[in-house]
């Protein structure tokens, strides 16, 4: 008989986005005339339709497969040179920030190379992880074996977690104590926090000083609206020599369904043996993908590179527009409910402080039975997430301004 990786027994009982749809199939087998009248604010996932540059790029790049003279196999593992270019162009180098081309690595999105990226480190790493936190994160090192058992108020052994509190803004400071890999994402999912520069600069001082990687997700980008809050990493000086950042077409392009992303390893990053030597992990993870996948299609990637076109950009900032006024909407709404609310400014989440005495997900069953209107728990990110709920701006603005006036009753 074949053994089984036993580390996925240590999990927790449910990842959280499941267990939250199993509470509302509860709710609507229980209440199916409800089922018609139920709002999704939880689950992160985009409502609108594709950008019409991305959508007359795909079409252009499906009628080219049907055709033998400009039909295409495999693409290239690491992605085709005409995305990796407009990404390192636009993204990096026209901020001032030199990034080469071939340090762009094409996947089907960030929450993917999250995990994968621990296929290329070494499981006697010593993980640092903010609480609360995307779960991705938590759960992939488990899985891996990079942690000891869960012990009872949930926490894994063997990971350093930084708390993420109203006192420290939701920007957790580096641990006195050693990590050799750190995993950061602004602006904030779940909390909508955003790290300030000299935040940032900290943490490079930090991962410089300990010889520590900063994984750095990005994925939230592109709805920074201030403009002193980096977009990324690389604007820290150092970063290039310890920090890798991921980023994602899903929530500015709307692209959760089509499926595009990037890894931005630069060659400078390295991690030593064990024996000692420094060894540079850009070959490494190129390796991986040559070895265990073959990139992204090529309509996929043709859409990816349509969204840097003028009219792509104006059409992805009307998209994230979109989802801003909705977060200003649902931000409004829950402040005059009489709630402490944080976020919703330079990211599409709002975080919101529960009243006393209540818990994440009595709060969720609350708003669930009362308002008909799905959230999600902040326990389901990490202990420090108990009392806070998160509620999405990723939806059509008719709901966002339905679920603005059932807010209000809950100031009742």
């Amino acid at each position: 008989m074949a053994f089984l990786n036993e580390h996925y027994l240590k999990l927790q009982a449910g990842y959280l986005f499941p267990e939250i749809s199993r509470r509302v199939k509860e709710f609507t087998d229980r209440n199916p005339d409800a089922a018609n009248d139920l709002i999704r604010c939880g689950i992160g996932d985009v409502t609108e339709p594709l950008p019409r540059a991305a959508i007359d790029a795909m079409h252009a790049a499906v009628e080219e497969l049907g055709h033998r003279e400009t039909f295409r196999g495999y693409p290239p593992y690491e992605g085709y040179e005409f995305l990796r270019a407009k990404i390192a162009q636009h993204d990096f180098r026209d901020r001032g920030i030199e990034i080469a081309d071939d340090e762009i690595f094409i996947s089907d999105g960030s929450k993917s190379d999250c995990g994968y990226i621990l296929d290329i480190l070494g499981d006697q790493n010593r993980v640092a992880i903010t609480d609360p936190v995307y779960p991705v994160y938590v759960d992939t090192n488990v899985m891996a074996g990079h942690t000891g058992p869960a012990k009872s108020d949930g926490a894994y052994e063997g990971i350093v977690y930084l708390p993420c509190t109203e006192a420290n803004q939701f920007v957790p400071a580096p641990p006195p104590d050693h990590a050799d890999l750190v995993y950061l994402c602004f602006p904030n999912n779940p909390t909508g926090a955003v790290a300030t520069r000299q935040q940032l600069a900290r943490w490079v001082e930090y991962a410089c000083e300990h010889k520590a990687l900063l994984l750095y997700d990005a994925a939230y980008e592109g709805y920074i609206g201030d403009p002193e809050i980096p977009h990324s990493i690389f604007e820290i000086p150092g970063a290039h020599d310890c920090a890798i950042e991921f980023r994602s077409f899903s929530k500015t392009g709307g692209f959760t369904g089509v499926r595009c992303g990037f890894t931005v390893m630069p060659k400078r990053v390295t991690a030593q043996t064990e024996d000692g030597r420094a060894m540079s992990l850009h070959p490494l993870w190129q390796r991986r993908w040559s070895t265990k996948a073959n990139s992204v299609s090529y309509p996929v990637q043709r859409g990816a590179e349509a969204l840097y076109s003028v009219d792509g950009k104006k059409q992805v900032r009307a998209l994230v527009d979109h989802y801003m006024g909705n977060a200003r909407l649902l931000r409004d709404a829950v402040e005059r409910a009489g709630m402490q609310v944080f976020g919703g400014t330079n990211a599409p989440y709002v975080w919101v402080k529960t009243p006393q005495g209540v818990t994440s997900w009595e709060m969720f069953d609350r708003v669930l039975n009362d308002l008909h209107v799905v959230i999600t728990p902040g326990s389901g990110f990490g202990s420090c997430g108990e009392g806070y709920i998160r509620i999405s701006a990723f939806n059509s603005r008719e709901n966002a301004e339905e679920v603005a006036q059932r807010l209000q009753r809950l100031a009742a």
